[in-house]
């Protein structure tokens, strides 16, 4: 046999490509080429796969007078990573007849360091998606790589350890010179056990001394997924509150805990945890753009894209670069970030909850009782523009959080039941909406993803409230968006007050949160 094919994967932006490995050999004088658009390290896989097949006892292609030629199918995709190096090898292997067996039902996905063992990869989860999709019968991945690929149900995931392992499960070409190479037989991988496990929060709501109403806030933020401002001089308890907000949001559902530890296994920051909870991200405001929003060469996700379904906490906001805060405007408004590039256009998913966190002025004392600011005006003036309109337009819920007295430090709520009973209202909320929103087939879906024909089909509010909201509307000069976006907070309010239609309480809480013009 001279020529033989091995399916591979590889993850293009976010999505799961099957890639074929194609092996042809000729006689003639040594020559090794790999054919398809492949990168540096799919170009470097020649030196590592022929090692590994040296200590994995068969013969070095380097040792054989051969033209070995393999194509990576489709040929206009380029080839990144060092993903292929199994299937590379054992398609070799299969050409050169060494081996024997019948490739078509698996998917092989992993790196061969020079001895032969099996490196992990990342985006090995939605690679495993795409195989059950295909139909395939098992995949095989990096023993380090087992516990994401077991996530998916219904297909068989072999993890390994080493070229050898491999094949000595799959080679039916034994002879007595051919022995196995390792102790134990490659067994299935168990599909991994998802119990959703708050255990004890690293901030909850009780380490935070006063601050009632900020924490209101938060939990009307967590229970209708609402972007959340929060203002204050420094140690007022901002990050420790946008992380209780945090830990009150509900477990991720099954089918979203496949996609966002997929999000995460393609940025390579999957590690051996398993995400079952929103994920929580806070990157520094000296990140670059392309952090935070994606992007690059080849376009890879961001920040926002790793906050998906959880929390996006952007702490000293205005000092984030101003057009890493205005690229904010698609994601906070349509839930997807569109990179463009020559080479095309890659979508990521953003549906996350943003938590800013500003000082009121640079030095941090504006408005504070006791400490006096010390900004000139044109400082406070060039430090308020820095949040534009259209963005402080886009964050339904703006709350102001004062120094707190030293005496309420030493009080603390020793019974523990503040952020547990957070929780449940947030749960009891989200089971309204998802009530609500099964009517249109999408109970996923929180109040602060309605469109406006949705406001109007599902948000009945009583008429006392609509003459409010109307009337305070023109007073305070609302736009469109925030009038809608006033009306899906008084929703998430009513669902919290556990009542069918907006009342006036409900409409006169919302607008309190929204930003006070100065």
């Amino acid at each position: 046999m001279h020529y033989a094919r091995v399916d591979g994967a590889q993850t293009s932006a976010l999505s799961p490509v099957i890639v074929s490995i194609e092996t042809d050999l000729s006689q003639g004088l040594h020559a090794f080429t790999l054919v398809g658009l492949p990168d540096k390290a799919v170009e470097e896989s020649r030196d590592r796969v022929a090692a590994a097949i040296k200590h994995a006892g068969f013969t070095s292609p380097k040792q054989r007078n051969q033209k070995i030629t393999i194509s990576l199918a489709p040929a206009d995709l380029k080839k990144e990573g060092p993903m292929f190096d199994l299937p590379i090898a054992l398609s070799y292997l299969l050409a050169a007849g060494d081996i024997r067996f019948d490739p078509e039902p698996y998917l092989f996905v992993g790196e061969l360091s020079l001895d032969g063992r099996l490196m992990p990869v990342r985006g090995v989860l939605p690679l495993v998606a795409e195989a059950k999709r295909k139909k395939k019968k098992g995949v095989f991945v990096p023993a380090e790589n087992a516990a994401e690929a077991a996530l998916v149900p219904g297909i068989p995931v072999y993890a390994a350890e080493s070229l050898a392992q491999v094949i000595d499960f799959l080679n039916t070409k034994k002879t007595p010179d051919n022995k196995k190479r390792v102790g134990q037989e490659i067994k299935p991988t168990p599909q991994t056990k998802i119990a959703p496990d708050f255990g004890e929060a690293q901030f909850a709501f009780e380490d935070i001394r006063g601050q009632e109403s900020a924490k209101r806030a938060a939990i009307i933020a967590a229970a209708g997924g609402h972007n959340l401002g929060l203002s204050g001089p420094p140690g007022t308890g901002k990050t420790m509150l946008a992380r209780a907000l945090a830990s009150i949001l509900p477990p991720l559902n099954f089918d979203d805990m496949l996609e966002v530890n997929s999000i995460h296994s393609v940025a390579g920051v999957l590690r051996d945890q398993i995400l079952t909870l929103p994920p929580f991200r806070a990157p520094h405001h000296t990140s670059s753009y392309v952090s935070i929003v994606g992007g690059g060469a080849t376009p890879r996700p961001g920040e926002a894209t790793l906050a998906h379904k959880g929390v996006l906490f952007l702490d000293e906001f205005p000092e984030f670069e101003r057009r890493v805060i205005e690229a904010l405007r698609q994601p906070l408004e349509d839930r997807v970030i569109s990179v463009a590039r020559a080479k095309g256009t890659a979508q990521f998913p953003a549906r996350f909850t943003l938590v800013a966190a500003m000082n009121p002025c640079p030095c941090g004392n504006y408005g504070h009782p006791e400490i006096a600011c010390t900004c000139t005006p044109i400082a406070l003036e060039r430090y308020r523009r820095k949040i534009s309109g259209p963005i402080a337009d886009r964050i339904d819920l703006w709350c102001t959080m004062g120094p707190v007295e030293l005496s309420e430090l030493g009080k603390r709520n020793r019974e523990g039941t503040e952020t547990t009973a957070a929780r449940a209202r947030v749960l009891k909320a989200r089971a309204a909406q998802q009530k609500r929103f099964a009517k249109n087939k999408n109970p996923n879906k929180t109040n602060s993803e309605l469109n406006p024909r949705e406001i109007d089909d599902l948000v009945p509010l009583t008429p006392k409230a609509r003459e409010i909201l109307e009337k305070a509307g023109t007073r305070l000069a609302l736009s469109p968006r925030a009038f809608h976006r006033v009306i899906k907070v008084a929703r998430t309010i009513a669902d919290l007050d556990e009542h069918p239609d907006i009342n006036e309480s409900h409409v006169l809480e919302a607008l309190q949160y929204r930003e006070k013009k100065s």
